[in-house]
């Protein structure tokens, strides 16, 4: 009997769990079977950018103005109403109320922003040591963050256990590494897996000192533990359990991309003490922006295209207030 499913971004999860490659350039998409080895193509050739020695922590108007030259000023119209309006939530947080009120009303969104946890996390050298070190000190960052939320919240949060491979291994959600599956989150056993070598063999060849691409990947796994400790994942996976292909894929997508959110207010959060340059966050928006399923057959996009894939994690990067991330209450133009 197969495990139950994992999540993470296209790309990384466990097999069944996100869209082909782009290839190399000049190449028709691969398609091998699921789940496959993602390298990133520009889908159109990137847009000019400024001089790489502005730290985007600093000058918060500058990346504004580049991400819109990115995304287009529309996706983050009304994203910061998207929880107007919604259904009162039980008094017992996390643990009480139905599964649609824990995800569409969740107490998170009324926590705010994130209060800073300073983090700062060591430049990642060209070792699996090196690398793991990286992801455990930015893990022990989102453990302190997200606890902080989850207090706020007045919801009970245990922090996810964390698996960072450089051997095959197996978990309750799969084998790994399958071809091209460098992360993922398991809700059987609240852990992160990520592949310390994978994960930059699945980058398609990314400088390490663009470290925000790798970090990413770290803060949306663990916003798939957030989603599962508030109970959204299992709203979610109610939502998932139709033969409605459509409506299926909508829900997946509304889980994915708030996890997308979730790692942009982390990472937003924290842009003083681990502040990025121009060329970094440019760099962290196009890998993203290059892993949509647009290019897939309609019933194989359950993640999103590029353009939100990207979106979601700028609306939480600039935003950075949980409210801007309810997936659940947008229209389905948001996340499709």
């Amino acid at each position: 009997m197969p495990g139950p499913p994992g999540y993470g971004p296209p790309g990384y999860g466990p097999p069944g769990y996100g869209p082909p490659p782009h290839g190399p350039p000049g190449r028709p998409p691969v398609r091998p079977p699921y789940p496959q080895q993602y390298r990133y193509v520009p889908m159109r050739p990137p847009p000019r950018r400024s001089a790489g020695g502005t730290i985007a922590g600093i000058l918060g108007a500058l990346t504004s103005a580049a991400v819109i030259a990115i995304l287009g000023a529309t996706f983050l119209v009304g994203q910061g109403g998207a929880t107007t309006n919604r259904p009162p939530i039980s008094s017992g947080g996390g643990g009480g109320g139905s599964a649609r009120e824990q995800a569409v009303g969740s107490k998170l969104y009324e926590t705010g922003a994130p209060a800073p946890v300073n983090c700062r996390v060591p430049g990642i050298q060209p070792s699996s040591a090196s690398m793991r070190q990286f992801m455990n000190v930015l893990s022990d960052c989102l453990d302190n963050s997200w606890s902080q939320q989850f207090r706020k919240a007045g919801i009970r949060f245990d922090e996810p256990d964390r698996v960072f491979w450089d051997q095959p291994g197996r978990s309750p959600c799969g084998t790994y590494p399958a071809p091209g599956a460098s992360a993922f989150y398991c809700p059987a056993n609240d852990t992160m897996y990520v592949g310390v070598r994978h994960v930059v063999e699945t980058s398609g060849g990314e400088p390490l000192s663009n470290w925000a691409v790798f970090a990413r990947v770290i803060a949306h796994e663990y916003g798939h533990h957030v989603q599962n400790r508030a109970g959204i994942l299992l709203y979610g996976n109610r939502l998932m359990d139709t033969g409605d292909i459509d409506r299926r894929n909508e829900a997946s997508r509304r889980i994915e991309l708030q996890a997308q959110c979730f790692a942009g207010a982390f990472l937003g959060t924290e842009r003083v003490t681990l502040p990025m340059t121009q060329d970094q966050f440019n760099a962290m928006i196009r890998d993203v922006r290059g892993r949509g399923d647009e290019r897939l057959p309609p019933e194989k996009r359950d993640h999103g295209s590029g353009r939100h894939y990207a979106g979601w994690v700028v609306a939480g990067y600039e935003g950075r207030r949980l409210a801007v991330c309810n997936t659940w209450t947008v229209p389905s133009s948001k996340v499709s």
